[in-house]
């Protein structure tokens, strides 16, 4: 069992940065794969990134490829999530997830464990 909890989120304007955080609770956080996803309003959840259980893969969609990065610090139980050259559509809830499995997965159904998640919006 592990707890995630999400935190880094805010306001921004078109083209800023935000760097979201996702902390796991538990001694296991390096046995899993990680993911980010998000989810605006009247949409469905959607996929954003993934990473391996050691950092050494990771996978985006191509609305953010190129301007989101996953990373994660198995020392320190955390994921992140810098986002850059942010859009109005990238305003969203989003949610950290993990799956006790070596692969990478994006759906959202393949993740076991799900955060609250943290809002950002992107405004002038």
């Amino acid at each position: 069992q592990v707890q995630l909890v999400e935190s880094g989120g805010g306001l921004v304007q078109p083209g800023g940065s935000l760097r979201l955080s996702c902390a796991a609770s538990g001694r296991t956080f390096r046995s899993y794969t990680m993911g980010w996803f998000r989810q605006a309003p009247g949409k469905e959840r959607e996929f954003v990134a993934a990473i391996s259980r050691s950092g050494g893969n990771t996978y985006y969609p191509d609305s953010v490829k190129g301007r989101f990065t996953i990373s994660r610090d198995n020392a320190k139980n955390t994921v992140y999530l810098q986002m850059n050259y942010l859009k109005h559509e990238d305003t969203a809830v989003y949610l950290c997830s993990g799956r006790s499995s070596q692969w990478i997965a994006t759906m959202t159904h393949q993740y076991d464990y799900w955060g609250q998640g943290t809002q950002v919006t992107v405004s002038s």
